[in-house]
């Protein structure tokens, strides 16, 4: 879980995940909307990727990128828990009992 919340800190990673909300991309599509040296939108997606946000398919000669859902899910579901959105109120911190 830490290595989704530290892929997630930067923006340009938020950026790219937005992006592939709308379906897979190939890199040079996701390096195209960005103004940044290839070199560096590389270093992203390989983040993206070992945070196991993203998963890569060859397709010929280029990379196409999608997002993984179930570890987004997973992080925004942890995220609610801790705010206390849908779960269990002595979870959220209230400190208080609805007993």
């Amino acid at each position: 879980m830490n290595e989704v919340f530290k892929a997630l800190s930067h923006p340009a990673r938020r950026r790219m995940i937005a992006m592939l909300r709308e379906g897979p991309l190939a890199s040079g599509e996701i390096a195209a909307r960005f103004d940044m040296a290839w070199p560096t939108v590389s270093t992203h997606l390989a983040a993206l990727k070992a945070a196991g946000l993203v998963e890569t398919d060859k397709d010929g000669a280029s990379v196409r990128y999608r997002l993984v859902i179930s570890a987004a899910e997973e992080a925004v579901s942890f995220l609610m828990e801790l705010m206390g959105a849908g779960g269990d109120p002595d979870v959220a911190g209230s400190g208080e009992s609805k007993t």
